[in-house]
């Protein structure tokens, strides 16, 4: 059932913690029609011998447009509610969830988790700490502009990439918000609350030049409303870049194949980084011993100078959070300094079974998902080393900008990904756009491997999302140029 468009409670002064609860409080407890008071009884008695858990309470409006080949293709909007309620004891979990908010749903739910530790006596574990920090705005976006406008913007994206190259044959651009409300109420009445929102802009090109057709994509996204992306200056130059990207490819020839020295430019191939070697260092693997990393704290996995960090706490990012899922604060973590492994990603569960802290990595798609260990912004930081300098070295290798597609094994860490633009080096010099290349190698290999690493270190735009036991969360990816000495690359050379 559609509704109308919630604005937070006014106002909202320096949109603490306080403020946060208060938009909350009158979305469940006053529309929803929950009593607070009995859902903190009912929490509390549900978790009574157990070792942790908590209510997740959601709210969520979403939209999306699509355009392509010259009209409105699609244009839906989504409103939708529910609660998680989890209880853990040792390593078992129970979990009950449901969309509808009623007191009746929640005595169904608690009978349910209780299950988990009939008979067992547990010690609840300390709470998160406490936060006020505030990483984005409390608006929803959905309301920030009017739907004319939002479909006039993917409109003008069309014409003005057919008016910017005759060769451009179809255009497919596509905009998205999400306005996501949580409250988590923990056993000892202790309650937290965040208030998300979330945007993205995608433009996909199809280029011609006779019988050869070519691609290009490009997009933007952060938490933040839609004000940005409507401003030309901006979605002009998502659509000059997916041109660029179509136009490279349209002039592409076979990549070779064969073990090479490989140059990965700065920003999104980060994305490399963050599925050769992020899932690998999350909490669940390595207590499992599943993971590659299982059992490497303080000892080298990398190549001096590579320091691979996990940061929730950046402004307006995509993979942000002011408190994950579980309601503990994000932070900065240091996962690999100078080459040497120094920690893992957690959440309560795993955090309290490997008898480490949580660092705020706690994450659930919705209200129907458990929290499992993810990762928020994943990057490696910044070298000394001039990103010419580093292309300058090779004497024949491969320059990879964009990725597409990449799969992992996270127990052995191998990968395999797709070049969506990328290069020959041939002598210090950028050569001919290959197509077809695919890099193959294992993450904690790689690692070592990396040789040079430049001092422009940049972040993705704002358009990753991550999989992970079949829950799909926002994140965000970055690194600056790097070299990897002997990387194979699979090409269509014939």
């Amino acid at each position: 059932m559609t509704k109308e468009i919630i604005e937070p409670t006014k106002p909202l002064g320096n949109r603490n913690s306080m403020t946060k609860l208060a938009t909350t409080d009158r979305l469940f407890f006053e529309q929803a029609g929950l009593d607070q008071s009995r859902t903190e009884a009912l929490v509390k008695d549900s978790l009574n011998g157990a070792d942790d858990g908590e209510l997740f309470l959601e709210y969520a409006q979403s939209e999306s447009f699509a355009y392509d080949n010259g009209r409105l293709k699609s244009a839906s909007f989504d409103t939708s509610q529910g609660f998680g309620l989890r209880a853990v004891a040792d390593e078992a979990t129970g979990y009950a969830h449901a969309s509808e908010l009623s007191d009746a749903a929640l005595k169904r739910a608690a009978e349910t988790v209780k299950a988990v530790h009939a008979g067992y006596s547990g010690s609840q574990g300390e709470g998160p700490i406490g936060t006020n920090q505030s990483l984005y705005s409390d608006e929803n976006p959905l309301g920030s502009a009017a739907f004319e406008d939002k479909v006039k913007l993917l409109e003008e994206m069309d014409a003005y990439a057919r008016a910017k190259d005759p060769r451009v044959k179809q255009v497919m651009a596509s905009l998205a918000g999400s306005w996501q409300a949580v409250q988590i109420i923990r056993a000892d009445g202790h309650r937290v609350a965040d208030v998300r929102p979330l945007v993205r802009l995608n433009v996909s090109l199809v280029v011609g030049d006779g019988d050869r057709q070519e691609t290009g994509s490009h997009g933007s996204g952060g938490r933040v409303g839609y004000q940005s992306f409507l401003d030309p200056e901006n979605w002009q130059a998502s659509v000059d870049e997916a041109l660029r990207q179509a136009l490279v490819n349209l002039d592409s020839v076979a990549a070779p194949a064969g073990e090479m020295d490989v140059v990965l430019g700065p920003g999104w191939p980060g994305v490399l980084l963050h599925e050769a070697v992020g899932h690998g260092l999350e909490g669940d693997f390595n207590r499992k011993k599943t993971s590659a990393f299982a059992g490497l704290l303080g000892e080298r996995v990398a190549a001096p100078g590579v320091t691979v960090v996990d940061d929730g706490t950046m402004s307006d990012r995509r993979g942000s959070l002011t408190i994950d899922d579980e309601g503990s604060p994000t932070q900065y973590t240091t996962l690999i300094e100078d080459g040497i492994l120094k920690g893992y990603m957690q959440d309560r569960l795993n955090a309290r079974l490997m008898g480490v802290a949580p660092t705020g990595n706690g994450r659930r798609q919705s209200h129907a998902h458990q929290p499992i260990p993810r990762m928020t912004n994943t990057y490696m930081l910044g070298g000394d080393k001039d990103p010419e300098e580093i292309l300058k070295s090779v004497k024949k290798g491969l320059y990879a900008v964009n990725f597409g597609g990449g799969q992992v094994d996270i127990t052995s860490g191998k990968f395999v990904f797709s070049c969506t633009e990328a290069y020959m080096v041939e002598n210090g010099k950028i050569g001919a756009p290959v197509k077809g290349a695919t890099l193959i190698g294992n993450g904690p290999d790689v690692m070592t491997r990396v040789s040079m690493i430049g001092n422009d270190m940049k972040l993705d735009p704002g358009i990753g999302t991550c999989g992970k036991d079949g829950q799909g969360v926002p994140v965000g990816v970055g690194q600056p140029t790097m070299r990897i000495d002997g990387l194979t690359v699979g090409g269509t050379q014939i």
